[in-house]
């Protein structure tokens, strides 16, 4: 019976030995992934860092949307930051739609809280709504795109196109939700 206690002992701190760290694993990748973008943005918009800084906090996301003729869909990952305590929030995202298009890109995602309630309405509840048109033809270095920027509400919306080829006109709902799994 003792040796029964010491195996199922040693066999439950391995496993969650194992657990941990891929939770340590995969919050590095959102982490390195997001810093990566962020970077990215700051080399566009060289005042980002002012107005990340100035809000209550931001969330950065990297994604994939494909279109087919008159459906669209979407998905990926990312991290919510709050300015105040520093906390990260690790999410995930996913969207669909419907409208004209074709195409798949790979795109990065940044949105600015000005407000405490949208922040924390954002990281409880994310969904976000709204009508899209652009044109996209990137492949590292070489091509161009129609980046989104706007505001809804007090959130601040940033977009830039990695790779792909898109030209879409859709409406689309997008939900954001926290990664069970990491947070």
């Amino acid at each position: 019976m003792k040796n029964l206690l010491v195996s199922l002992s040693t066999a439950l701190l391995f496993f969650s030995t194992v657990c941990f760290a891929d939770v340590a694993e995969d919050r590095a990748e959102y982490d390195k992934s997001a810093n990566e973008t962020i970077a990215k943005f700051k080399e566009e918009k060289p005042d980002i860092s002012g107005k990340m800084a100035s809000g209550v906090g931001y969330a950065v996301f990297s994604n994939v949307g494909v279109n087919l003729f008159v459906i669209s869909a979407g998905g990926g990952t990312g991290i919510a930051v709050d300015n105040a305590s520093g906390k990260k929030t690790y999410m995930k995202m996913g969207e669909a739609g419907v409208g004209f298009g074709l195409g798949v890109k790979d795109f990065r995602a940044l949105m600015i809280f000005k407000t405490r309630e949208a922040f924390d309405k954002f990281v409880e509840s994310g969904w976000l709504f709204g009508a899209q048109a652009d044109a996209a033809a990137t492949a590292g270095d070489k091509g161009g795109s129609a980046e989104v920027e706007g505001a809804i509400g007090d959130v601040e919306i940033y977009q830039l196109t990695e790779a792909g080829l898109s030209l879409e006109a859709t409406i689309k709902g997008t939900k954001f939700w926290q990664d069970s799994d990491l947070n």
